[in-house]
């Protein structure tokens, strides 16, 4: 019978333990980590110390007016009446008026884009879009007042023909014995200067400026869209837009929602383009094709150079007002895009 001896090996021991691997970044890694945490905490520090100068400012105003600052109506400093009522209802109005017409376009473009146009065309419609995003605001606000504004006039006239039974939809006037009456749209001649310089012209103006960030982000969230799932929607008999309403825009959802709303954000600030179309009007009209409104932005542009320091302080807390007002819209927004699908979590 054999005997089998074991030799004793002369390789070393290997260490059967587990490695610690470690999460913290070295290198170039540990640099950008870095950068970009002392990016986003600087963006912070100044976001928030924006909204303490506004509120440190605002504290006299608040304390002498209290409530009735949101409630009045009036801004006239002359006879102690300062109120943002009227001027929220019309940073409301022309927001929504701008994101009424932002709102189709944005989404039209970035599935034509992400969707239907050629590859070579692409860069190009992307480049445009992005070229919309950084022209002036003066130069939409000249260009809504002297191209959109009496064509847009003539628009409300029509729109108020059809939908002037409903109440956003009326404008009125002032007859000889100086009682309110509801300007009639089928009149042999028609007072257009009731139709012009409203929430609706500046809205249209606005939309302009605020649909290229909306289609930007639109885009970017259907670019994401996995090939897998279209490829699959196309081999079982889809058709084209059928495979985009069944994949690409449920994928898309939370992309659009957050586009949707990065536009409102921009909207309820826009002020110079505000300011050269509208006729200043401080009281609470929710009709929106009715000459006369104001917004925060415009007003505090429109009064911040003859403003004494009582008048500033209250200038500054419409400021604040809208500065909370924008940050809820675009926090909201984000929130929406990182829980979406298509946003951060869509591996979970």
């Amino acid at each position: 019978m054999l005997r089998t001896e074991v030799l004793p090996s002369s390789r070393p021991e290997v260490d059967q333990r587990p490695r610690t691997i470690s999460r913290k970044p070295a290198g170039v890694d540990a640099v950008f980590a870095h950068s970009s945490r002392a990016v986003g905490a600087t963006v912070l520090v100044i976001t928030g110390g924006v909204g303490l100068f506004l509120a440190f400012q605002a504290i006299p105003t608040l304390r002498d007016y209290g409530l009735g600052f949101f409630t009045e109506e009036q801004w006239s400093p002359d006879t102690n009446q300062i109120g943002i009522a009227g001027v929220l209802v019309g940073t409301l109005s022309v927001a929504l008026v701008a994101m009424f017409f932002a709102f189709p376009l944005a989404l039209a473009s970035a599935l034509y884009i992400s969707e239907y146009a050629p590859a070579k065309l692409k860069p190009t419609l992307v480049s445009m879009i992005d070229l919309m995003a950084a022209v002036p605001s003066i130069v939409y606000g000249l260009w809504g007042f002297f191209l959109v504004m009496p064509h847009a006039g003539e628009v409300a006239v029509g729109i108020q023909r059809l939908l002037g039974w409903i109440p956003i939809f009326r404008v009125t006037t002032v007859d000889s014995s100086g009682a309110v009456v509801t300007s009639d749209p089928h009149a042999a001649v028609v007072d257009a200067t009731r139709y012009v310089s409203s929430a609706f012209c500046a809205g249209i103006a606005v939309s302009m400026m605020v649909m290229p960030m909306a289609c930007a982000v639109m885009r970017q969230v259907f670019s994401q869209t996995p090939p897998g799932e279209k490829e699959a929607a196309l081999a079982l008999g889809s058709t084209h837009w059928g495979m985009i309403r069944a994949v690409v825009l449920p994928f898309g959802r939370g992309g659009i929602i957050g586009g949707t709303m990065l536009g409102l954000g921009r909207a309820l600030g826009e002020t110079i383009a505000v300011v050269l179309i509208v006729s200043p009007a401080f009281d609470v009209k929710p009709r929106i094709l009715e000459i006369g409104t104001a917004t925060v932005s415009s007003l505090i542009a429109a009064r911040f150079g003859e403003a004494t320091a009582a008048q500033l302080s209250a200038l500054l807390a419409a400021g604040l007002v809208l500065f909370l007002l924008t940050f809820v819209v675009n926090t909201l927004a984000a929130l929406i895009v990182a829980r979406s699908r298509s946003g951060a979590g869509a591996d979970a």
